[in-house]
């Protein structure tokens, strides 16, 4: 394997796709800690931000609402996104039905937010001639998130059982288990790697959309991206910088955790193997 070191300019451009990435983060960072309110120059070194976060209740509400709707949307798409993954990856369509399910699959991954947001806004206006409960709000709000939450799923987890084969299964059912007993401790096991990632990516876009959910949402429904969006139009609080530095920090934490998990695992593998 080549010791070569990357040529100069690469590496330069590596370096300022960092920059581009983690400077303006860093400056959120520093501007929360910032005690001039309007964040122009520097006025001291404060925790007055966070600690004001807590007695906002404006805040609290979007809070809630944001890690409700991230957590149901994200365990039903994990959930349908891996049934469907295994339903297409272990029936035998043919090389047509194939190519159309990839392509469906596909589509709202590609296919425009602001596209989306209007589809799904007129949907839950002709639904809602027949029934007020698809009225903006919460479960309209679940509803959509999942419509574009699942496509990712199904990428992920169908990405893994392509490299798990089709053997396997033949051979558990050779050595008498019976279905549920070969996808319960055979295939599933070796599927839960990809079944959490493609559930944290859910998770993420779930924490992150502000377009779909600024159509969708109700008034009592207002999640942490819309209530941030309504606060820049009253001018940059740093309490928006402080709120911004905690989403981002939760989410490291998250992904750390989860990253170390699995190198914990692997060196577990690695250590039985040998």
């Amino acid at each position: 394997m080549s010791n070569r070191r990357l040529p100069f300019s690469a590496r330069i451009i590596a370096y300022i796709g960092l920059l581009l990435l983690y400077v303006p983060l860093a400056m959120v960072l520093i501007q929360s800690f910032n005690a001039n309110k309007h964040g122009q120059t520097w006025g001291g070194f404060t925790f007055d931000w966070y600690l004001k976060l807590f007695d906002n209740a404006m805040v609290q509400t979007a809070t809630v609402n944001t890690v409700i709707l991230a957590v149901v949307s994200t365990l039903i798409s994990t959930i349908l996104g891996t049934l469907l993954a295994i339903g297409i990856h272990r029936t035998p369509w043919g090389k047509k039905m194939q190519n159309f399910f990839d392509m469906s699959i596909n589509i709202p991954v590609v296919t425009p937010d602001i596209l989306m947001a209007i589809a799904l806004v007129s949907v839950f206006a002709l639904f809602r001639s027949f029934t007020p409960i698809f009225d903006p709000g919460m479960l309209t709000l679940i509803i959509a998130h999942v419509t574009f939450e699942i496509s990712f799923v199904v990428l992920v987890v169908q990405s893994r059982l392509v490299s798990i084969g089709k053997d396997q299964i033949e051979a558990a059912r050779d050595l008498y288990a019976s279905t549920a007993g070969a996808w319960f401790r055979v295939i599933l096991p070796q599927l839960s790697t990809a079944i959490i990632a493609g559930a944290l990516l859910a998770f993420t876009l779930s924490l992150d959309d502000f377009i779909i959910s600024f159509f969708v949402s109700g008034p009592k429904s207002t999640t942490l991206p819309l209530y941030i969006y309504g606060s820049l139009k009253r001018g940059i609080s740093p309490q928006i910088h402080a709120l911004s530095t905690l989403i981002f920090s939760i989410t490291l934490f998250v992904m750390l955790i989860v990253s170390l998990k699995g190198s914990f695992k692997r060196k577990k593998r690695h250590k039985k193997s040998i």
